[in-house]
């Protein structure tokens, strides 16, 4: 029975020593819990002033500003071609002839003469052609000054105004930018397609541009100068107001940073950019990668800064 009393005793012992051990694991681990604290890896950008353009896009055609079609004083059959498609002529200079005879009746041929001084940009008819008072022989053209002509729609009529800026862009030539302006606009609107006619000049005129090429046109239509632009995606929404988390300035030995989450006001956004109007300032550091899961007072490490 000794024997029995002293192994139950000895049993009950190591029993409260494991659980007294068990313990004060747990009351470490929790210590240890407290002095951990979450840093976050974040991307920044440090804010400058700079421009940032509204704009709308639209498609236009490259014309002459001034282009006439070439119309023969009789009717009968083309006799003889005196240009060709491409060359340059003089006003009254002749083009053509103009063969007016019938069979029993032989008539001088007529004389088909340039109206105007450019380039002739089209001569659809070919030698024995008949042609008519009412069919054009021609077309010439003025290439030496060109317009871009474009079809703006009714519900963009209200931001289109004379001397807007606009770059303009040719699949012939990619990547290169070309500027112009609006010099005419359409009093009245289309009442078939409901679009306004404008008209845009390159400046400065370029050769490499033709007529009839296919123009993409952005047209500016509000401009900001020394704005401060973020990136649309660096914007948090919470509560309904929007929010950028901003570095706060590190004291000595403080490692790791700390964000403010700072309320801004927004003016206008174009494409992937948005203007700050209230609450940043140039050289603010905000964070632009990794923003979402931030709280206000978050400790964080930089991990690249774009300027």
């Amino acid at each position: 029975m000794k024997i029995r009393s002293f192994f139950a005793l000895a049993g009950l012992l190591a029993l409260s020593l494991a659980v007294i051990s068990c313990k004060e694991k747990k009351s470490n681990a929790k210590t240890e819990e407290k002095e951990i604290e979450t840093i976050f890896a974040v991307n920044t950008y440090k804010l400058k002033a700079g421009n940032l353009d509204e704009y709308l896009e639209f498609g236009g055609d490259v014309a002459s500003v001034s282009s006439v079609a070439v119309l023969p004083d009789m009717a009968g059959k083309i006799s003889r071609k005196l240009v060709t498609i491409g060359e340059m002529v003089r006003k009254d200079q002749i083009i053509a002839y103009v063969d007016a005879s019938r069979p029993g009746m032989n008539y001088a041929a007529s004389p088909v003469k340039a109206p105007i001084s450019g380039r002739v940009v089209a001569f659809t008819p070919t030698i024995g052609t008949m042609v008519s008072q009412s069919s054009p022989v021609a077309q010439i053209a003025d290439t030496d000054e060109l317009e871009i002509q474009v079809n703006v729609a009714e519900r963009f009529i209200s931001r289109i105004e004379k001397g807007q800026t606009a770059v303009v862009t040719f699949d012939a030539y990619p990547g290169v930018e070309f500027k112009a302006d609006v010099f005419e606009i359409s009093p009245v609107l289309d009442t078939t397609s409901r679009t306004m006619s404008i008209k845009l000049r390159v400046n400065p005129p370029d050769d490499r541009i033709r007529v009839g090429m296919y123009a993409r046109v952005r047209l500016v239509t509000d401009s900001v100068k020394n704005a401060l632009v973020v990136p649309t995606t660096s914007i948090v929404s919470r509560d309904g107001k929007p929010y950028i988390f901003v570095v706060a300035s590190q004291k000595d030995g403080d490692t790791p940073a700390k964000v403010k989450m700072q309320e801004i006001e927004l003016g206008i956004s174009v494409d992937a950019k948005t203007e700050v109007s209230k609450g940043l300032a140039a050289g603010d550091e905000i964070v632009i990668k990794g923003q979402n899961i931030l709280n206000d007072g978050a400790n964080v490490n930089v991990i690249s800064v774009t300027e």
